[in-house]
């Protein structure tokens, strides 16, 4: 199967040597996103905004692809801190008000750049 890494328009660059994003068939694979603005840069704010910019991000990178947000079936994310657990599922019930995908969440010691969330996700979607 052909492999296209996906290049979103309004994601800067990765921080790292690997790709936000890669399209397969039918299928897109993110990388862990972070709240980063269209300069690369961390953007301010608290769980909530951080949680927001990462699905605007991954909204990105899955449009992209030729996906979409309903088209996710597994989402992992990754907190720093469990007390920001409630602030981060209320902005993503925001972007999933029904049938949400399953999911996992992870709380790490630590996440580049001092990110509070970073979220990847597997999409699948009609040819």
């Amino acid at each position: 199967m052909k492999k296209e890494i996906l290049i979103p328009k309004n994601l800067g660059p990765p921080v790292a040597p690997y790709s936000h994003g890669v399209r397969t068939g039918n299928m897109v694979f993110t990388a862990g996103i972070g709240p980063f603005g269209p300069d690369g840069k961390l953007i301010e704010g608290d769980i909530k905004a951080q949680t927001r910019k990462v699905l605007e991000n991954l909204r990105d990178i899955l449009q992209t692809g030729g996906a979409g947000l309903r088209d996710i079936v597994q989402v992992t994310i990754y907190i720093t801190n469990f007390d920001d657990y409630p602030g981060m599922n209320e902005i993503y019930r925001e972007y999933f008000p029904a049938d949400p995908p399953p999911r996992a969440t992870v709380q790490v010691a630590g996440l580049w750049g001092g990110m509070l969330v970073e979220i990847m996700a597997i999409a699948i979607f009609p040819d």
